[in-house]
């Protein structure tokens, strides 16, 4: 399996790394700083710059469905990368951080909705620009995401350190609200859950990279909601510096 350097320091903007298969236009390393398309974040950008000092542009991230690697999609597809080959990867750390200030705010919110209106994550997606969650709740009011988003804010304010640890499956299970996506818990072969914890406010298992504090933030600020359905209460939010 790929080794994922982001979960250990999601500040990394460049690693060495190993080709070790390539597919056409997809190439796999044997460690990767490089996010994937997966639990609802949007994929990492960069290149793999090659000893003679040319450079391969990463234009997509993925999981491979067959074995659990990440595949990074190049360009050109004459790429030229062979098994065996170190590359430096190099993050696009603009977009990267962007991401990363989305995704813990989307866990504070996630936290307060669950707290306050017992309402788990049923979908969503974080891009660089903006991010939406849906929650489960029957009745849609826009007042129940405007008090969220401003508890989120004075939690923001607070300046709280973000925490990340690794906890056996079982015990981790035992923590409430450890799992807030609905219908996601961990597949049974992870002995191990990465937690990301904000002491006093949240606590959950998750893969992908966050800011260490929650002041990085900056302003969560409401774009709009919809109403998608049944336990699909949708909200748009983006941060501001």
């Amino acid at each position: 399996m790929t080794e994922l350097t982001y979960q250990k320091d999601s500040y990394l903007r460049e690693v060495n790394a190993v080709v070790t298969r390539v597919e056409g236009a997809s190439v796999f390393l044997n460690r990767t700083i490089f996010h994937p398309r997966a639990g609802g974040l949007d994929h990492d950008i960069g290149r793999l710059v090659r000893h003679s000092g040319e450079e391969v542009e990463v234009v997509a991230v993925y999981i491979d469905r067959a074995t659990g690697d990440v595949a990074h999609e190049v360009s050109p597809a004459e790429h030229g990368l062979e098994v065996g080959e170190v590359v430096r990867c190099v993050l696009n750390w603009g977009r990267r951080y962007k991401l990363m200030r989305l995704h813990t705010a989307s866990h504070i919110l996630a936290a307060i909705m669950w707290r306050d209106h017992n309402a788990l994550v049923t979908g969503g997606h974080i891009t660089p620009e903006k991010a939406y969650d849906d929650y489960s709740l029957e009745t849609m009011d826009k007042s129940i995401f405007e008090e969220a988003v401003d508890k989120a804010n004075e939690v923001i304010k607070k300046a709280l350190p973000v925490k990340v640890y690794w906890l056996p499956r079982e015990e981790a299970l035992k923590i409430p609200g450890i799992v807030k996506l609905a219908g996601r818990t961990p597949p049974p072969d992870v002995k191990e859950l990465r937690i990301v914890e904000i002491p006093g406010i949240d606590v959950q298992a998750d893969g992908g990279p966050h800011v260490k504090n929650t002041s990085e933030i900056g302003e969560i600020k409401l774009l709009k909601v919809a109403n998608k359905g049944r336990q699909r209460k949708r909200v748009y939010f983006t941060v501001t510096p």
